[in-house]
């Protein structure tokens, strides 16, 4: 292999090695102005893409531990990666398909386990991971809520009782 190849499939196996998660798109037919969209929308969910020539990324793959991937990359294909959580990536990538039907969805792999294209949309309809965190403290909080609310209850009324007598008098 050529050293520009070697060292691109050193940098996309970092790249594979850092990420939690990679989805795999087709872009035939897309513009550079809707890469370009793609690009910015992505980086709003901290995920990225990048333009990757197959026999490169098979190798890469193979060098990150991924299951043999031989009959899945074919076609002009872009790898998107990213350190945040794969729901907003996938989200992104869901509404700009929707948009531009250009874009396809191929496969990809979350933890080393591979995802089909059902599983990337069902990622994407999920909530985000603050709003999930956020339902959570909720779910913990309200218990704990409600109990203030019913020890301080008797006393308060207590209180009002005591005020409504001393104002009679």
């Amino acid at each position: 292999m050529r050293a520009e190849k070697q060292l691109l499939t050193k940098e996309y196996t970092t790249r594979l090695n850092a990420s939690p998660f990679f989805i795999v798109v087709g872009y035939q037919g897309l513009k550079v102005e809707h890469l370009t969209e793609l690009r910015k929308r992505l980086n709003k969910a901290g995920a990225e893409i990048h333009v990757v020539k197959n026999t490169v990324f098979r190798i890469a793959a193979k060098e990150a531990g991924v299951a043999d991937l031989n009959g899945s990359l074919t076609g002009q294909l872009a790898v998107v990666t990213g350190q945040k959580d794969i729901s907003a990536a996938s989200k992104a990538l869901k509404n700009f398909a929707a948009e531009f039907d250009k874009l396809k969805l191929k496969f990809g792999y979350l933890n080393n386990q591979r995802l089909e294209v059902a599983s990337i949309v069902a990622l994407a309809d999920l909530p985000s991971l603050d709003v999930l965190r956020a339902k959570l403290l909720g779910l913990f909080n309200a218990p704990a809520t409600k109990l203030a609310i019913l020890i301080n209850t008797p006393a308060s009324q207590l209180a009002q009782v005591i005020k409504a007598k001393s104002e009679k008098a």
